[in-house]
Formats: C-alpha cells, structure tokens, sequence
C-alpha cells in the first residue's frame, strides 16, 4: 500500500497537508494511522506531528493533537470532533525540528460519524482499542470464519454470522490466581455524557469476575459496571450511564481465577449522549460555582451569623492602591475592612454546593495587604455537607504585597461538598487586607488542565512570545520579564496571568524620549465577521510614553490605529478591547512610544483573539491620562 510522508529533502520548517473543507453535524471521530521514525536518541528539538482543526471564521487554527514520540511501528490515534455548525478544514503539520534522520509518515486518515469510543470490531485497526499485554491472558479478536480452537463463539452480534468479529478473552492459559486481562478505549479527547453500551457472553466454570472502569489521565480508577448474573449463553445488552467531562479511558477488565475459568466475549461498543436510566438533569455546569463578583457575589454567600466580612468593593483608577484582577477597574471581594478588624475575626464566603465523585480544579486570585506576616490569613476549607467535616485544603504563605497572585487546587470529594474562603485577622494591631477575584472551577485536575492544548489566538508571554515577533527598525523593544521592573516607581510588579510569570515590557532606562518599540503579530488569516482581541496594558510611572494598537492589513502600506493610551494610567494591569474586522489577512501591532524620564516601563501582558463581536465595549477608545478622584475605595 501508501503513504505519505514529509520530505526531507526540502529546507523549510514545516510541511503543511489540508483536507478539503468538511462539514458534519453530527458528532464524528478522526483517526489517523501514522509513525515518526528516527535512528538518533533524543535531541532538544525532535520531529513532530500536529493536528489542527481549521474552522470557518475563525482567525487561529486549534491544536487537537500533537506527537512527538518515535516508533518502529504504525500507531493508531483517534481524536473527537465534536458537532458543529461551522464548515472545517483537518491541516496535518509536519515539523522535522532539529532531526535530520527522522521520517514522518501517514499512512491512513478517516473521518467516521460517531463518537471513538464506539467500536463493532470489524476493522483490523481495531478502532484504537488496544490490549494490555500480559504473559498469560490477552484480548483476542475472535470471528471471521476462522475454524481455530480459538474462534469458541459460533456467530458475532454484528452481523450475526461467522464471518463477524468481535473480542475475547479465555482462561485456557491462565497460570496464576487472579490473571487480568484488559482492554483500554482510545482517550475521550471531548467532554461526554450519556449511555455507554455494549454486548457480551460469558461462560464459567469457576469465577470470572468482568469489570468496565474509567481511568482518568491521573490513573484514577473508578468502576462504573460489573457483571451480575454467573452465565450469559446468549449476547447479553450491558448498559451504563458514562459522565467522562475530562479525558478518559473505558477499560473492560477481565479476571480469572484459574485455567478452567471459561471465556468472555465482548462486542457493539456504542454510546448516546441520552443516559440510560431516567435520569433527568443536567449534568454539573462547573461555571456555576465561579465568580469575577462584577456584577454580585454570583452563588456565592456569607453567614450573617459571622458579620460581614467580606465586602464587594471597587477602587477607581488610580497611582497608590492595586484594582481588581478582571479589568482592573472592576470589583473585587476585600476581607478584614475597617468594618470587621477586631483580632481573632474569621470571615467565610460559602461557595455553592459540588457533587461528590468528580475531579476539580479550583482557581482564583488573592491579593494581600499589610506591614506585618500575612500567611495563614487566608485558607480554603472543603465543608461536607453536614458541615461537620471540614478539610483546609489550601492556606496563604507571606507571598508579595499588592500583587495578584494565582492559586490553584485539585481535589476529589466522595461525598457532595462546598468550597469556602476564610480570611482571618491575626494581629490586633495589623489585620492587613485579604483581596479576593476571579474564583474559576473545572473539571480535571489542574495538572491535567495543564496538559490540555493551549487556546488558539491566545498568548501568556509564560513559555515564549507566541504569535509576536519584534521589529527591528528601532533600538527600542520589548522584553519579556518575570517580577518587578528594574526602576522603581514604574512598571508592574509581576505578570497579569498568575502574578508570578512572564509579560512583555519596554525598559525605559535604554530607551531615548520618543523611541519606538514594535511587537509584531505573525500573518493571520482574514475572515468575514467581527473579531475581538482582548489584552492587559499596565501604565504606570510618571513619564509613560504612548502605547497604541494598530491594524495592517495585506497589501497596504497604511496601518490603521485601533486603539491608544497617553501617560500614566494605573498602578493595575488594566483590560483593553478592541473589535476589529479584516476579510484579508492582517497583522496586528502593538507600538509603545517612550515618555519623557526613566520611570515610563509599559508593559502588556495575556493577549487573546476571538472570532465574533466582544461581548462588552470599552467607552474609550482613544485616551489620555487618569481622573483626579484617585485612591478611593468605593464600598
């Protein structure tokens, strides 16, 4: 047979294959057989494969999987697509890296409707159900007319005859007590819920015990199935109801208890996203239990037994005092006002009640204040619902004042249970302030969170520029930077993403008055529609220059401005919006202009492009300085 394969010959950096454009409603699965070969040990920068999924208005392609690792034989990956309105186009990437040895190769790609974990055994590929190999019992595929002591079944369920397959797996060679054997589905790769089905035989001498189990990315096993009755003569239909929000494996475990065990047959894998039993409800929409408290405290709620201790606040724009972590002029949740600060005050702000049984990740954002120690003056409890039971999953260490500062917490509860925040002043003669903003829950462990593809059209300076690149016209540019500003009385204290990472900025102190820096975005594709790009500017010092956005569309030498700030702004990481459309392909500018002293650090930071109009607009779009009613707090 074929295949394809990148050539080597050719000095470029990636190879690039398009599908034709592709349309499907219904819920359908990719899967795609492919090797990366290479003869040299591991090298810093080795042969990848990528694939994206190019939709029909928008801007940035979505990574929906990527390889890297070699093999000296065909692999088979299967990746879902959920349903969608929108026409699409599959781009495989070729990027050979630093390996001048290596090949990469495809030698079949297929788009089927349905979901990858459904699988009638027909196809040798198997549907990317695989084995794990054990010395004594395996999964076998059984079927097709093959007249072996092998093939024990008479007909498949498929198609009913002798020529269907389907798998099995047999106690013949069994040597040990308790031989498992299992067979593992492709990964979930897009959050589902429904009616897992499947068919299955089973005859028995002595006991075999027949499990299905999800195991999430974590390796956490969780069994959802078990056989009850002791024989099955027939096909017999198993249902059950399968919530996979995260990336998960079916694994259908056999085990045995000695040679005499008998057989399982296993055929028909298939799933509706309607679960099984009546079950009515919706499944847990984990954005219920997060809150930018912009508009109120969202599902969130205090004892009125405790008092008031946390209060919604917002501070105007302004030079001394840090604003909210959302757009840095919103609200935000303060704990240990001059209203509460009598020494031994606990505050707690009950979030809304979560299911048991899941995985979460919590994120939010905290911001302290105060001369003296402030760890311990903020923790996060698990409350079970009897509120008996309480767990601190989470406590403040000293970390640096007036910076917004990003947490993150993974936890599994058995039983149903409530996230609270509980600030707590120490010091009779210090309570410091507590800030708190931006409470996001997920499902997945936050380490799993980490390994999920990153958002196209979005770029956190954390691991390296992304889609920017400098010009170098001028002596002036942009730097990336972690923590403070080398001059003081300028430039942000840390990054906007978790107040610990990487942004860009202009450093003023090797820049002449009126210098330009330039940060360039790389082509991207025109599209008919609205597009909003969102970002984070910080202004402070007070000589700050200019920082503008402009708009460069292909073939015109004119850059048209969208956006600009003039002189000192904020001592916050203020939000930027700017809607824009191109129906050609453009680059986006980000130019920022220094003052007239040292202290004009401009710095941005968590750049993002969407397809569509914004949801909320900036009044200003052209702007200069700040309002005179500075550093008040409005409760």
């Amino acid at each position: 047979g074929h295949y394809i394969s990148v050539d080597t010959s050719y000095e470029g950096d990636k190879a690039v294959l398009l599908s034709p454009e592709l349309y499907s409603e219904e819920w359908s699965c990719v899967r795609l057989i492919y090797q990366i070969a290479t003869t040299s040990e591991t090298l810093p920068d080795p042969a990848r494969l990528n694939l994206y999924l190019r939709q029909e208005g928008e801007s940035f392609d979505r990574l929906l999987w990527s390889a890297k690792e070699p093999s000296d034989s065909w692999l088979i990956v299967s990746l879902d697509l959920q349903s969608s309105a929108k026409k699409y186009k599959i781009v495989l990437e070729g990027e050979m890296g630093q390996d001048k040895s290596a090949s990469i190769a495809v030698f079949e790609i297929k788009i089927t409707p349905g979901y990858c974990i459904e699988c009638d055994f027909e196809e040798n590929h198997l549907c990317g159900f695989v084995n794990r190999w054990n010395p004594n019992v395996n999964w076998f595929v059984g079927g097709g007319n093959i007249r072996n002591s092998q093939s024990i079944l008479p007909k498949d369920h498929t198609l009913n005859s002798e020529l269907g397959h389907y798998m099995y797996v047999d106690s013949v060679y069994v040597k040990h007590f308790q031989e498992v054997a299992q067979l593992i589905s492709p990964k979930t790769m897009a959050p589902m819920s429904g009616c897992l089905s499947f068919y299955y035989q089973l005859k028995q001498e002595s006991s075999i015990v027949f499990t299905v189990y999800l195991r999430d990315t974590s390796g956490f096993y969780e069994e959802i199935w078990k056989t009850d009755s002791a024989v099955s003569a027939d096909w017999a239909l198993a249902e059950v109801d399968f919530h996979a929000p995260y990336p998960m494996e079916v694994i259908f475990e056999v085990a045995f208890n000695s040679a005499k065990g008998g057989y399982v047959a296993l055929d028909d894998i298939s799933f509706s996203p309607v679960y099984c039993s009546n079950q009515t409800g919706a499944p847990f929409n984990p954005s219920e239990a997060g809150c930018n408290f912009e508009e109120d405290l969202c599902n969130f709620y205090q004892d009125h037994k405790d008092g008031p201790g946390w209060s919604r606040v917002k501070v105007k724009r302004n030079v001394y005092r840090t604003g909210d972590h959302t757009t840095g002029f919103g609200y935000y949740l303060l704990a240990n006002t001059k209203f509460t600060s009598q020494p031994g005050y606990i505050g707690r702000l009950y979030g809304p009640t979560l299911p048991g049984n899941l995985q979460f990740c919590l994120r939010f954002y905290y911001a302290l204040y105060g001369f003296f120690k402030m760890s311990g003056t903020l923790a996060v409890y698990l409350f079970e619902e009897n509120h008996v039971v309480q767990e601190k999953i989470w406590s403040v260490l000293d970390s640096p004042k007036g910076v917004w500062i990003q947490a993150e917490i993974s936890f599994k509860k058995p039983m149903p249970c409530k996230v609270v925040f509980v600030s707590w002043c120490k010091s009779f003669w210090d309570c410091g302030l507590v800030a708190l903003d931006d409470i996001s829950l997920s499902l997945g462990s936050c380490q799993a969170a980490d390994v999920l593809l990153p958002n196209p059209g979005e770029c956190t300076f954390e691991k390296d520029e992304c889609m920017f690149t400098q010009k170098k016209r001028s002596r002036g540019s942009w730097h990336r930077r972690r923590g403070p500003t080398p001059t003081s009385y300028t430039g942000p204290k840390g990054d906007h993403t978790t107040g610990v990472g990487y942004y860009m900025y202009i450093e003023a102190s090797n820049m002449v008055y009126g210098q330009r820096a330039y940060l360039i975005s790389r082509s991207l594709r025109g599209t008919f529609g609205k597009q909003c790009l969102t970002f984070f500017y910080h202004m402070y010092g007070a000589g700050t220059g200019l920082l503008s956005v402009y708009l460069k569309k292909e073939g015109d030498d004119e850059e048209i401005p969208l956006w600009r700030r003039t002189g000192e702004q904020s001592i916050s990481w203020l939000r930027g919006m700017i809607e824009y459309e191109s129906d050609r392909s453009y680059q986006i500018i980000f130019e920022a202009i220094r003052g007239v002293s040292m202290r004009s650090d401009t710095a941005i930071d968590d750049i993002l492009f969407q397809a569509g109009s914004c949801l909320e607009m900036e009044d200003i779009q052209f702007s200069s300085g700040y309002p005179d009613s500075l550093n008040e707090i409005e409760y």
